[in-house]
């Protein structure tokens, strides 16, 4: 059955799998294995660093360890995603898993902190490709309609990972070793490729190989540029510093370069084309507000929380986990509507007004707000996020055709990725400019107690004497909170985007490879053709 953009959502039930329930189980499981380890190691060394260099030395070369990876997965994003649409996405997953893999092990046994970023960029060059291909390979066997319910759980285990990471990263720390925030990795990937190699069987692609080099070169130049502005801004450098400067001129002139590249390349892996669809665009921008929200709050609370309440690291991870439940439950339980009723466009609105309001809640914290209610506060945040972080992914997909639905996701995800990067340092940025004006001002006389400002610990800041401890909390308070209500607008402006998206209704069947994409026709408007893919 043909299905077009002005008909009615199909709300009656979506038909079974092709090979049933059974046969997606088992791949469904490895992809959310290749998931987690991807998302996990984005955060898992965030705690374990200060250990890591004490051991191998190298201090100045401490944020390449986080760098390297985000870097190197941000880059391979949108070429997994053009290869897998090209060549067929097992072999392809299987490959990442191995490099990822390959990248674990180097870092297990490293000895000096260059082998370690080394290790960090192949698992990047791996994990790139781990989420990327696990949502699209979710499209290769099953409908759009009833790949929801997956997608939610997906979603559930990304927000899981966000806490988990740093979590994991300082148990192992304290008790194993930090080198089993490797070693951890190798038998889940082992299970996730034996799973692949096993159950996972998809339509092989013929299409030849043309690689769009200059496409891949601008694009590495401007997300390297995009991200050291990110991290370094405000850290290591000046924002007004020659080396940022220089950075943000690299990162404008690339992506022209890179904008003009696409333009030009027979087989680009961000197609401009990806753009006629108002669909693509209008999501694509509401999953990056989000990712600027969720990421520029997970960067600077858990700080916040150890300053105003006195609890370690290990504990105000968990005080996190609110805003995780909150997220898992949104995503998990919109996935299951959208599977059932085949209605979804009320849900990225209702993630945005939840969002803003989760955000204002945040804005209005006080030292002595009580932590139940402080927790209550993270659940509705998290819940904001949840509610509309994978169904956006789903609307993407919705738009194209099939085979097209690796390129759309990867670069779905790709601006996701830099939205929280750019979260983090925006956020960073207004914390950093007003915590220092704030402490200038009310600091009294003999606050040099406090020793330098900018090597300020929770547990030094315990320690000091009530009158300086007061000031250097109620400071960090109120240098946070009002960064919460200043994204608000961002949020306003995505409910407005969000608004506009048109609700296609589910595809219930998955397609061949005749139907037409974006360059045939109206993105939101494709035909729908049945076809099921071998059990």
């Amino acid at each position: 059955m043909t299905q077009t953009a002005g008909s009615e959502p199909d709300t009656t039930a979506p038909p079974e799998l092709a090979g049933g329930t059974r046969h997606v189980l088992p791949v469904f499981a490895g992809l959310l294995v290749a998931m987690l380890l991807s998302s996990l190691d984005q955060t898992i060394f965030s705690t374990a660093l200060p250990t890591i260099v004490g051991e191998l030395g190298g201090v100045n070369h401490m944020l390449w360890v986080t760098t390297a990876y985000l870097v190197a997965s941000t880059i391979m994003m949108p070429i997994y995603g053009k290869l897998g649409d090209l060549m067929g996405r097992k072999s392809l997953f299987i490959a990442a898993l191995v490099i990822f893999l390959v990248g674990s092990v180097v870092g297990g046994l490293t000895q000096d902190m260059t082998t370690l970023i080394v290790a960090r960029a192949i698992q990047g060059i791996g994990g790139g490709g781990l989420m990327i291909l696990a949502q699209a390979i979710i499209a290769d066997v099953a409908p759009v309609r009833e790949r929801s319910k997956y997608m939610g759980f997906m979603g559930a285990v990304f927000g899981l990972s966000a806490v988990a990471g740093p979590l994991l990263g300082g148990w192992f720390t304290e008790s194993v070793g930090w080198r089993w925030a490797f070693w951890i990795n190798v038998p889940l990937g082992i299970a996730a490729i034996a799973l692949a190699a096993v159950f996972l069987k998809l339509p092989r692609h013929d299409s030849k190989v043309r690689f769009d080099l200059w496409g891949v070169i601008t694009m590495a130049v401007a997300v390297t540029s995009i991200i050291l502005v990110a991290s370094w801004g405000g850290t290591e450098y000046d924002w007004d510093s020659p080396t940022i400067v220089w950075l943000i001129a690299a990162a404008a002139v690339s992506s022209a370069a890179f904008v003009l590249a696409e333009y030009r390349a027979s087989e680009p892996i961000i197609p401009l084309a990806l753009f006629k669809s108002r669909n693509f665009v209008l999501a694509t921008v509401a999953g990056l507000f989000i990712g600027i929200a969720m990421f520029g709050a997970l960067a600077y609370l858990p700080t916040y929380l150890q300053m105003v309440t006195g609890v370690n690291a290990t504990v105000s991870g968990l005080m996190l986990l609110p805003m995780i439940v909150g997220l898992m439950a949104g995503a998990i339980t919109t996935g299951q509507l959208a599977a059932k009723t085949g209605r979804y466009k009320w849900m990225p609105i209702a993630s945005m007004v939840v969002l803003g309001f989760g955000l204002w809640l945040l804005s209005t914290l006080a030292v002595d707000t009580p932590l139940w209610v402080l927790l209550s506060y993270l659940f509705v945040l998290g819940l904001g996020v949840g509610l509309g972080m994978q169904i956006l992914v789903l609307v993407v997909q919705n738009s194209f055709s099939d085979r097209q639905v690796g390129t759309a996701t990867a670069s779905n995800n790709f601006f996701r990725e830099i939205g929280a990067s750019l979260g983090g340092a925006v956020v960073g940025a207004l914390f950093t400019s007003r915590l220092t004006d704030l402490l200038a001002e009310r600091m009294p006389t003999g606050g040099e107690q406090a020793g330098d400002l900018n090597s300020l610990t929770p547990a030094a800041v315990n320690s000091l004497p009530d009158a300086i401890h007061d000031v250097i909390v109620g400071s960090y308070n109120d240098a946070l909170t009002p960064v919460f209500a200043t994204l608000i607008p961002m949020v306003i402006a995505g409910l407005v985007l969000v608004l506009f998206i048109k609700e296609v209704p589910l595809r219930s069947t998955l397609e061949t490879d005749g139907a037409a994409g974006p360059d045939d026709a109206d993105p939101d408007e494709l035909p729908v053709a049945t076809a099921s893919v071998a059990g």
